[in-house]
């Protein structure tokens, strides 16, 4: 659970700081009706009632709500055009369940959007509210919405939605049970976390609807007839519900906030808080600094000397040429680490220190090597290394350069001339950088790590300062560590214990959050490379998490032109003390078979089955959506054969992986992200042990479908 909350208040420090002035210049633009509104569940809706629209395709949007003691913040993700899924953290006031004052509840949402809105028919979308939680938000409807420009001359747009709602949009005015019922009862508030098919679309249906004026491209209005009975909490004096009617207004501060405020159920006030960023719209527009453009050789006929290969017969030709073009790669954040040329034809291997696409950084290195190479040097051979590990190898042909650079559609063109294959482990005939290794880099800065869902306080963290070594005395070598200093926490003063009947791998958390203030992370020896063409390896030994440390081996296969990628992993580690220095009695062998593959359109999945820390068995399933600027966007989940009665809180391990690029904030290349794993709670079973530098990821950036993603970037 470390690090969850950090990129989503990060990422709401930015937008709030940054975006509002920028928008302020740009109200006469951006056009509001095309992007719905949020309700108070953090969907596209009205007040408390969902619409049938859909968010922009990869929209990220947060939302966070309150009225009558409810309080719900919701992330929301447009996984693809028509499939939307939502995480919320609720907080009831005064509901006295389970023996707190404010019950806090975690659920997930899905929705599909069975029809697009047309010139005459609506936008249809079937959802399920709250569909694998402990089931008090649970509820399923089918919803239409359509929307008119101009009517009876008003101006803005108006929006008239009408649905019919199950279980809790089907608790007021039900007009019966389409489906049959009666519908079973909520999941136990002890467990939940498992979907509750058996409910779904059966009981009692209720309509609802309403209407949104969106008046001018800032201001709208929203008026609905809700179907939610609320009975629990009207039963529990949580607030007093007098009328099946909500209004509310709202105002477009900027082209990514929303603010709104309404009166609802003829009793109570609320507010709303709409966030929504797009990863096609960054903060800042990256700004890449351009190179010199190509100077194209002379023609043979007439300078056949220019075009001599008597250079190629000197053995110091080779380190001639490597000095030279080593300082022309470092302007554009390369760096050489071998060198192997021909009288025709040139290797290049170099590090790609600040590109996030590939495509950049191998279109500048053969811009390098024609602003260097002799006339008679026709093809450029780049292979990107990451890690001591060769990626995939980039032929183009020096006069395609020539010819290209300036062209329309000069990208596709100079991509339909280009060879994308498989790297040797090594280069036989090379000159090295002699500068490389030993290598170091450190860092250090200031960390914050909110730790979320403590039923007793839901936001507890810790933070202070972390310093970051890295020492690399050959190539593939690697020896790393991250030592903390704690200056904040409240981590260490909760009161909470592990209750887990399995080995408690991650349940006691805070026993080692009140280890002390001096915190060695991780500290590791590893080696990787690349046995054959297409496999890859790593060993890695030492502390290699908060938690346990040991010996973890990996092999790899991955085809430089396959979607598909195969792996295996081995470990044996021991439990480390809660102090972080010494080892407890726990050990255990784990290890998982994985396999990887590339759907197209930046959609990821992998599969890992094997053994987990606690020695249970199973499988984890993952699902990402990538975009082409570096935004990951993913959700997970574990099964094993670990009962949820033994799993105990959330029935099995699941959760959200998101990742925004720096650069995405900033505006000014880079390779690094905020990254997070959002859960809603974790526990002993499914865990697995965090290792540095796992393969999968390193290899896969620099393949072919990585490469020709991006590759209209390849003349930046």
């Amino acid at each position: 659970m470390k690090g969850v909350g950090y990129l989503t208040a990060a990422t709401c420090g930015l937008v709030l700081m940054g975006t509002v002035p920028a928008a302020a210049q740009q109200f006469d633009i951006f056009d509001v009706p095309d992007r719905p509104t949020l309700n108070f569940f953090g969907a596209p809706g009205l007040v408390d009632m969902p619409t049938a629209q859909a968010l922009p395709d990869g929209t990220f949007a947060i939302g966070v709500s309150t009225f009558g003691g409810n309080t719900r913040t919701t992330l929301t993700f447009q996984v693809t055009p028509r499939i939307s899924a939502s995480f919320r953290y609720v907080g009831i006031q005064d509901w006295n369940a389970d023996g707190f004052d404010t019950y806090r509840d975690r659920s997930f949402d899905l929705r599909f959007q069975a029809l697009k809105e047309r010139r005459i028919l609506p936008a249809v979308t079937v959802g399920l509210q709250d569909f694998a939680g402990t089931g008090i938000y649970a509820g399923e409807y089918v919803v239409a919405t359509k929307s008119f420009d101009g009517v009876a001359r008003l101006p803005g747009r108006i929006n008239v939605t009408a649905g019919l709602g199950w279980g809790r949009f089907g608790s007021a005015g039900a007009i019966g049970s389409p489906f049959g019922g009666p519908r079973p009862g909520f999941v136990s508030t002890d467990r939940g976390g498992s979907p509750s098919t058996d409910q779904w679309f059966r009981g009692p249906a209720a309509p609802f609807g309403g209407v949104e004026w969106q008046v001018t491209d800032r201001w709208g209005l929203k008026a609905e007839y809700s179907s939610d009975a609320y009975v629990s909490e009207t039963a529990n004096g949580v607030f007093e519900r007098k009328s099946r009617l909500n209004f509310g207004t709202e105002y477009q501060v900027s082209d990514r906030i929303r603010l709104g405020a309404y009166y609802l159920y003829g009793s109570e006030f609320g507010f709303n808080v709409q966030v929504q960023l797009s990863p096609n719209a960054p903060l800042a527009p990256l700004a890449i600094r351009p190179t010199a453009p190509i100077d194209p050789r002379p023609d043979r006929a007439i300078a056949p000397e220019v075009w001599s290969t008597g250079w190629s017969e000197s053995a110091e030709a080779p380190l001639v040429l490597r000095d030279r073009l080593m300082p022309v790669l470092a302007e554009s954040g390369l760096t050489l680490e071998a060198l192997e040329v021909t009288a025709d034809r040139a290797e290049l291997r170099f590090r790609n220190n600040r590109y996030r696409a590939t495509s950049v950084a191998v279109g500048r290195a053969a811009r390098a090597l024609a602003q260097v190479m002799p006339a008679s040097v026709e093809t450029f051979r780049l292979v990107t290394m990451e890690n001591g590990l060769a990626q995939s190898a980039v032929t183009i042909r020096r006069s395609d350069l020539e010819a290209l650079e300036f062209a329309s559609q000069g990208a596709d063109a100079l991509l339909a001339v280009t060879g994308i294959g498989e790297a040797a482990p090594t280069l036989e005939n090379a000159v090295y950088s002699d500068t490389l290794y030993p290598d170091y880099t450190w860092t250090i800065a200031p960390y914050f790590e909110p730790n979320y869902f403590d039923p007793d306080e839901p936001v507890r963290y810790e933070g202070g300062v972390k310093f970051e070594l890295t020492y690399r005395p050959a190539l593939g070598w690697e020896i790393g560590g991250r030592l903390k200093y704690r200056l904040i926490d409240t981590l260490s003063d909760s009161t909470r214990t592990s209750n887990s009947v399995l080995p408690r791998v991650r349940t006691d958390n805070i026993l080692y959050a009140r280890g002390g203030d001096t915190i060695l992370d991780n500290l590791y020896i590893s080696r990787q490379w690349k046995p054959a063409d297409e496999i890859y390896a790593r060993v890695t030994a030492g502390y290699l998490e908060r938690m346990f440390g040991g010996v973890s081996g990996e092999v790899l296969w991955k085809p430089v032109g396959s979607r598909l990628a195969l792996g295996v992993e081995a470990n044996y580690v021991q439990q480390r003390d809660y102090s972080g220095l010494g080892f407890r009695d726990y050990s255990i062998a784990t290890g998982h078979a994985s396999a990887y593959y590339e759907f197209g359109g930046g959609y990821l999945g992998q599969v890992d089955v094997g053994r987990y820390l606690a020695g249970d068995l199973g499988a984890t399933v993952t699902l990402t959506r990538e975009f082409q600027n570096g935004w990951r966007v993913g959700g997970f989940f574990t099964l094993t054969d670990v009962s949820s009665a033994d799993f105990g809180e959330g029935s099995f391990d699941k959760g959200i992986h998101l990742s925004i690029p720096l650069d995405w904030f900033l505006g000014t290349p880079g390779r690094r992200s905020l990254s997070t794993t959002i859960r809603p709670i974790q526990r002993d079973g499914g865990a697995r042990v965090e290792v540095p530098g796992r393969l999968y990821e390193q290899v896969r950036q620099g393949h072919k479908n990585a490469v020709i993603g991006n590759w209209s970037r390849v003349w930046e």
